[in-house]
């Protein structure tokens, strides 16, 4: 079916918006991927704020020229390219849609390049930050950290406040602290019994 000039023009303004508001844009190169593939592919893209849009390279050229200033030849990327805008966190988009590229024997996708912190990656580059962890993971991961430290005393205070019952005493300062002493002969030491 043709696509008329008010549709193209409706495609267009559609992408600058959508180009003018993500954090990220990446290019993905699509092959033979099914209805539900795609559907797959937008439901999970949701779920972190992003957006997976198909449109003609020509059109795309044009609403990223329009929308970042930035110049890129499409015309050169074999099969239909498709745009993942992030807009919430510049990473997960990227890794949602990496997520299919990493699939095993799953071949109906490959990165092309992306426009991050608004310069233009080129493959390589876009296959790193695509499989770095997103904005969420990174902060539970700081959480944990943080964490692991109170933790720590949190156990220590517990095995404390049974050994206080355990003893009979009433506070932590009336224990008595058994210390195992080791002894090490110095080097001197064994020279002079030899």
């Amino acid at each position: 079916m043709a696509v008329t000039k008010q549709q193209k023009a409706d495609i267009f303004s559609g992408l600058v918006a959508k180009m003018k508001e993500a954090k990220s844009i990446g290019f993905a190169s699509t092959n033979a991927m099914t209805v539900e593939e795609f559907s797959e592919l937008r439901a999970s893209l949701r779920e972190v704020g992003a957006t997976y849009t198909l449109a003609k390279k020509t059109i795309m050229k044009k609403a990223l020229k329009e929308a970042l200033d930035l110049d890129i030849d499409l015309a050169n990327l074999e099969g239909q390219i498709g745009i993942v805008c992030s807009n919430e966190d510049a990473v997960a988009g990227l890794g949602k849609v990496n997520d299919f590229v990493k699939k095993p024997k799953f071949e109906k996708i490959a990165w092309a390049a992306c426009v991050f912190e608004g310069e233009l990656k080129n493959l390589e580059e876009t296959k790193v930050i695509a499989g770095m962890p997103s904005r969420d993971t990174l902060l539970s991961r700081l959480v944990g950290s943080m964490m692991s430290p109170l933790s720590g005393m949190a156990r220590f205070l517990d095995a404390a406040a049974k050994e206080v019952e355990t003893q009979g005493k009433e506070n932590l300062s009336q224990i008595e602290v058994k210390k195992e002493e080791t002894t090490e002969e110095s080097p001197a030491e064994e020279k002079t019994e030899a």
